[in-house]
């Protein structure tokens, strides 16, 4: 029987952008919410929730993760950190530190209205 990919889910953002930053990460159905990241935009927090997703699933000790998140640039940089093993700023070196001790199968975008932990910040300030 094949294992499957465990799937965890990402999402950051700022309100307003630039900001106060906040993430998300789902790991199975479990909802971890960050907040008090510091000041900046909504890339940087993106990639701070990825970085929080990358740590938690480490700290669980799962194997064969799935990393998906909704910021097309995020995911694509991310990549290509992977695969060239060079990081053009500190938050992909941090990723990259992470990643070389227990990588993550794969690091992959989907929309925003299917990311788990995008729609668990935006239950966080209803419209």
């Amino acid at each position: 029987m094949a294992r499957r990919r465990v799937k965890v889910f990402f999402d950051g953002g700022c309100r307003p952008n630039p900001g106060p930053m906040e993430a998300a990460v789902v790991v199975r159905g479990v909802e971890h919410l960050f907040d008090d990241l510091g000041t900046g935009t909504n890339t940087d927090a993106e990639w701070l929730a990825l970085i929080l997703a990358l740590e938690l699933s480490q700290a669980a000790g799962l194997a064969d993760v799935e990393l998906i998140g909704d910021a097309v640039e995020v995911t694509r940089q991310a990549n290509a950190v992977l695969a060239s093993r060079q990081a053009p700023h500190r938050h992909a070196a941090r990723f990259l530190a992470l990643a070389i001790e227990a990588p993550p199968a794969r690091v992959r975008w989907i929309k925003r209205e299917q990311n788990l932990a995008g729609i668990a910040l935006a239950a966080r300030h209803p419209r």
